[in-house]
């Protein structure tokens, strides 16, 4: 790990917006590091807890390091947070006061290179937060077809070039590392001169997301999150890319309305009613202080919403 790997982004707005109260219960479906973790224990005086939840067991076991001083006001939990209500409701964490999801990839993962999430270095092509899962990336790379493969980088990397990156890769496999699908994917993207970043960079976040299936998992967890707020208590969602975003600022919009009918239709047929209300109209984003520090934080985007009774 580097030292980058222990800077939480958006520290301060995240726990000034949750608003931690002593003896407050809390959840974290993305503990990493445990850096929001710890500051939304410090923030909850000597009597709050909180649930910890990572897909990853190496984020997992840094963060009991990192917790430890806490004690048993912590319970940490290797699970994904698609599965979070039976998670916390098995661990009594029902009706809580603020829920935490710190999105996307960690800068723990991108350093550890035989992960295979970056290209900076040749390392196995495998891009799975729990290693333990089924499916790798060397799996889609080598086992998809030409239009599956383009399909997915266009819709979860939003890259223009998907086809010409898709057939180049099916030409060249079977690809077993992230150096080589790095520089095929250079390659089939073209273009000459400056990039603002590396060419292969949404390829891979493409694979990331499918391995993964991150956007299932945030649109599976973001009612669960809500049912387990008590009235008052806040869901804060970090994210690092537009489809993230785009998911989590559609969802607190929706449940911030009483209904969800066509705007054209004169009478509400859906009975849908406000569970939620938006504490920010707008994404929090970070300043170039938090930026300088963390180059991370550039794409970072904090939206938090609080239940109503």
């Amino acid at each position: 790990m580097t030292g980058r790997s222990h800077i939480p982004v958006l520290l301060e707005p995240t726990i000034r917006l949750l608003q931690p109260r002593s003896g407050g219960r809390y959840i974290d479906g993305t503990l990493g590091a445990g850096g929001h973790a710890a500051a939304l224990l410090t923030a909850s005086g000597l009597d709050g807890r909180l649930l910890g939840l990572d897909q990853d067991p190496t984020a997992l076991q840094l963060a009991r390091a990192a917790l430890a001083p806490f004690g048993d006001r912590t319970v940490l939990v290797h699970a994904n947070f698609r599965t979070l209500r039976a998670v916390a409701t098995a661990h009594g964490f029902t009706a809580v006061d603020g829920i935490l999801l710190d999105l996307g990839l960690s800068s723990m993962q991108l350093d550890t290179s035989d992960r295979g999430f970056a290209f900076s270095q040749d390392a196995p092509l495998d891009m799975r937060m729990d290693p333990a899962a089924a499916v790798s990336a060397a799996d889609l790379v080598n086992g998809l077809s030409e239009r599956e493969l383009a399909d997915l980088i266009y819709e979860y990397g939003e890259e223009k070039a998907s086809r010409r990156i898709a057939r180049a890769i099916v030409v060249a496999r079977p690809i077993q590392t992230t150096g080589t699908l790095a520089q095929i994917v250079a390659r089939a993207a073209g273009g000459k001169g400056y990039w603002r970043i590396h060419p292969a960079t949404r390829t891979f976040q493409a694979l990331r997301i499918a391995v993964n299936d991150e956007l299932g998992a945030l649109r599976g967890a973001l009612p669960q999150a809500v049912s387990l707020l008590r009235p008052g208590g806040r869901l804060a969602v970090i994210s690092f890319h537009s489809l993230e975003d785009r998911i989590v600022k559609q969802f607190m919009r929706d449940e911030a309305r009483d209904c969800l009918c066509p705007p054209e239709q004169p009478v509400c047929t859906c009975g849908h009613t406000a569970t939620l209300t938006l504490t920010t109209r707008k994404p929090v984003m970070a300043d170039e202080v938090e930026i300088q520090a963390n180059p991370r934080a550039r794409s970072a985007r904090l939206r938090v919403a609080e239940r109503l009774p």
